[in-house]
């Protein structure tokens, strides 16, 4: 596989107009994905929008199919902030030269992400998992956790064949049996064993710790700290609201995430850890080693300090 690089000519300089063009007035553009729980509930709620228009601030928000792609816009200046993501995905940004600031994470949840198999699947271990065809997204969190699980069975990558799916494919590839296995995150991991039976072969624990991270380009963050201050509040308090209403939060979820049965949303959600803090740089030792799997896997054209990016610390607690 070609290592992950950027948009060049012609489409990078027409995204770079347009976005000027539609970022010519005060607008906070917002990326974000279906597994983006906490500013999926702000969003639905309103009141992020309502605090930022009494600062002069309108939100507009736009939906990805996963973090890569999102943060290729936040790379092309088509959004000035993102949603979580896995904690992969910006070291692909920073390598194809975004110029990325963390302004916040949210701690471990190791169980939130899963290698998945049918529960009549032969496969009862990783070192099983050799030749076989297996779906992830490319860059995800599920991404790594495939490389580290592979690693700990004795095997290379080049020792499955990937496709690369992003959720929706490849949970309806692991239904229609046309690959072996699928390493995915929440709310899929959880929907895939509620609705398709699905067994879990490993999960994230004692492999990868899967942290999210929330992103901002670094020149929107430099320019507006008090409009990140609003939204690292909001986070705050959506995740304090989550865990003492796991069961409302779980009915709000539901029709945002397909329909899904509120019980099944509810269960997704308890795997992760939702505990909203600032990024410190120490916070980045796992990022390094993630970033030099993925060189060594030729999947990252070069090496990366993982703790270059810049840090933004909010001034409420």
């Amino acid at each position: 596989m070609k290592p992950f690089r950027p948009l060049r000519g012609g489409v990078l300089l027409l995204t770079a107009l347009f976005s000027f063009a539609t970022h010519a007035d005060n607008t906070l553009r917002i990326g974000y994905q279906k597994s983006s729980t906490l500013l999926t509930l702000i969003k639905q709620r309103g009141d992020l929008d309502k605090t930022l228009a009494a600062q002069g601030v309108k939100v507009s928000w736009h939906e990805f199919s996963s973090g890569l792609p999102l943060l290729e816009a936040l790379n092309l200046n088509n959004v000035d902030l993102s949603a979580d993501v896995a904690d992969t995905v910006p070291l692909f940004a920073q390598a194809a030269g975004a110029s990325l600031t963390y302004y916040a994470r949210e701690t471990p949840s190791p169980a939130a992400q899963a290698i998945l198999v049918p529960a009549d699947s032969p496969i009862k271990t990783l070192q099983d998992l050799k030749g076989k065809k297996i779906a992830v997204t490319k860059a995800a969190g599920s991404h790594y956790l495939l490389i580290a699980a592979l690693k700990k069975a004795g095997l290379r990558f080049s020792d499955i064949s990937p496709a690369w799916l992003t959720p929706a494919d490849g949970r309806a590839a692991l239904e229609n049996g046309s690959v072996a296995a699928w390493v995915t995150w929440e709310p899929y991991v959880t929907s895939a064993q509620v609705e398709q039976h699905a067994r879990v072969l490993a999960s994230g624990k004692g492999l990868a710790n899967y942290q999210r991270y929330y992103l901002a380009s670094s020149s929107y963050a430099t320019a507006n700290p008090q409009v990140l201050n609003s939204v690292y509040r909001a986070l705050k308090q959506e995740a304090a609201w989550l865990k003492a209403h796991p069961a409302e939060a779980a009915a709000q979820l539901s029709p945002l995430w397909g329909r899904l049965p509120v019980a099944t949303s509810e269960q997704a959600n308890a795997q992760r850890s939702y505990q909203v803090e600032p990024v410190k740089k120490s916070d980045l030792t796992e990022q390094q080693t993630i970033a030099d799997a993925f060189y060594e896997a030729k999947l990252l054209p070069t090496r990366i300090d993982a703790q270059a990016p810049a840090t933004w610390q909010p001034t409420t607690p």
